[in-house]
């Protein structure tokens, strides 16, 4: 059984087409061209731009929902639109489902390109400033209204100037961040 799935995962590592499509990196210009056609069919299948973040915080609110808490009173479920969305449930959300296929594509690609590596922590440090990080842009991604994908690709392309003021937050917040992980976390 063991020598059959070796055959088999050796003989898809040297097919042609996965080295092509799977294995080898894509050029900046094919990635830009599949995610500007991702979100031309994202935008004419739901109505809606690109956005992850916004998923995220209904995810938070269905299971808040379920563990016995109520988000009714909290400004943004109390918008227009928002308690629907709450409404129709987890799997009727199209964003919910974007971001699974997001994350299951990238597993997806990683374990085809042989990139899944589970790496050893060096120190304490690296978990508090993946804590810290994670927090960070979290609450920065719903301060702006978005992610970088919905606040600024989606923001760009829809030739929106909130999409280049997020653009130059990004780069500061880049800069700023990068020094902080250099001085304290390295």
């Amino acid at each position: 059984m063991a020598e059959n799935k070796k055959k088999f995962f050796d003989k898809v590592k040297t097919n042609e087409y996965y080295v092509r499509w799977g294995k080898n990196p894509y050029t900046y210009v094919t990635a830009a061209i599949l995610l500007s056609l991702f979100q031309i069919v994202t935008f004419s299948v739901t109505r809606n731009p690109w956005g992850v973040s916004n998923a995220f915080a209904y995810w938070g609110a269905w299971v808040f929902e379920a563990l016995g808490g109520s988000v009714d009173k909290w400004y943004f479920f109390a918008s227009s639109g928002a308690q629907s969305i709450l409404e129709e449930g987890f799997l009727n959300h199209a964003a919910t489902w974007r971001n699974i296929g997001v994350i299951t594509g990238a597993l997806a690609a990683t374990l085809l390109a042989s990139g899944f590596k589970i790496k050893k922590i060096k120190s304490p440090k690296q978990i508090v400033a993946a804590v810290i990080g994670g927090l960070m842009m979290g609450y920065g991604a719903r301060l702006a209204l978005g992610c970088n994908i919905g606040a600024f690709y989606s923001g760009i392309s829809s030739l929106a100037l909130s999409g280049w003021v997020f653009a130059i937050g990004l780069f500061i917040g880049a800069i700023f961040g990068s020094k902080l992980l250099v001085k304290y976390f390295m």
